[in-house]
């Protein structure tokens, strides 16, 4: 049982970002019917790394009904509406204006299922000059300068994971869940446009403001953190440790119990985390002989000791290890298990959720809305 029992969600959906939402929503619940063309939409061929399955698709699909449809034959595409019109929520990421060519614009949408809450999935804002643009995950990073403040100071760099698809399925995933509130009041769907762009802009909210009114560029530090300082990896006889400071008094903690130099708080050059951050070479100098000269056990200990927040380095090797790592069985089509991370804030499932192979309840869906 979930919060979404009862929920009908059909997602016309591909890759990443659109299968972040609606994974969210079988998560809560929801029965979600996912619509794919002959051959399976792009992620199932992305890879067969768990057990013949796409990683990709294994990790975003579980719970989900797969139907394969071709919504340019009349019958198809008349199937199709008529499971709209049974519908709580359509969500969708084909390319701009393809709905449209469909016979499916948002106003169609709004007046044939006016409790439809119908969400389009795209790269960027349609209303601007960038509407017909393709949009794939490291495109948008790149555009909206995510990478300019990511990496080394010689070269920049994307996340290393889907940001910016991994952003919008979370921003579409919180505005369906306001939709359907506001449906509760006013017995009334809505469609909403998701840009990817804006989500990941939204992330960049405190370079571009320290750009346009602070006057002060956001470098790339690697690992350090380019507005806080000490915050990041500093190395020591045996590996590295992770520090974070980010107060005054934190910072007084670390010069007493970790560095055991005292004068290294009075001194003015490191009296604020902005000029911590100004000097920050300076506070190297000072602070990477002083670590380096410890072992992480000795560092850690310290740290601890002070109250200063610090984290271990984790290799993807070392994931599965992790004591804090909690996972969640699916079961992959054929009928093999594997172990995805368990969602944030969801109680383990007492039945591990499946994932569909390709067209696996066409039949069965052709049955229920038949015309």
């Amino acid at each position: 049982m979930g919060a979404l029992d009862g929920l009908l969600v059909i997602a016309l959906e591909q890759a990443v970002a659109a299968p972040v939402c609606t994974v969210r929503r079988a998560d809560g619940g929801a029965r979600v019917i996912k619509v794919e063309r002959d051959g399976g939409e792009t992620a199932r061929n992305y890879d067969a790394a768990v057990k013949g399955t796409s990683a990709y698709f294994a990790w975003l699909n579980r719970g989900k009904e797969s139907t394969v449809l071709n919504l340019k034959e009349a019958e198809d595409f008349a199937l199709f509406k008529r499971m709209l019109g049974k519908a709580d929520v359509l969500v969708q990421n084909l390319a701009p204006g393809a709905m449209g060519r469909m016979g499916l614009s948002d106003e169609v949408l709004a007046q044939e299922f006016p409790r439809l809450i119908a969400v389009s999935i795209v790269g960027y804002g349609q209303d601007t000059d960038y509407s017909a643009m393709r949009a794939y995950d490291l495109l948008v990073q790149a555009e909206s300068g995510i990478c300019a403040v990511t990496g080394t100071p010689d070269e920049p760099a994307k996340i290393g994971v889907s940001a910016a698809d991994i952003a919008t399925g979370s921003n579409a995933h919180a505005l369906i869940l306001e939709a359907l509130i506001a449906r509760g009041q006013t017995g009334r769907g809505a469609q909403i446009e998701v840009a990817m762009f804006d989500g990941v802009a939204d992330w960049m909210a405190v370079p571009l403001l320290h750009h346009e009114y602070g006057g002060k560029p956001t470098r790339r530090y690697g690992i350090m953190h380019a507005s806080i300082y000490p915050y990041g990896s500093f190395s020591c006889s045996d590996g590295a440790v992770m520090i974070a400071v980010q107060t005054n008094a934190e910072y007084k903690r670390l010069c007493d119990v970790v560095l055991r130099e005292p004068a290294l708080f009075e001194d003015p050059r490191f009296a604020s985390n902005a000029l911590r951050v100004q000097n920050r070479d300076a506070m190297d100098a000072a602070m990477m002989p002083i670590m380096a000269a410890l072992t992480t056990a000795e560092a850690e200990a310290r740290l601890q000791d002070a109250g200063i927040a610090w984290g271990r380095y984790t290799e993807v090797a070392d994931l599965p290890g992790h004591v804090a790592l909690r996972r969640q069985e699916v079961v992959l089509p054929g009928g093999e298990t594997a172990h995805v991370p368990r969602p944030a804030g969801r109680a383990e499932q007492r039945q591990a959720p499946a994932i569909p192979g390709l067209g696996e309840h066409t039949d069965a869906v052709r049955a229920e809305f038949a015309g």
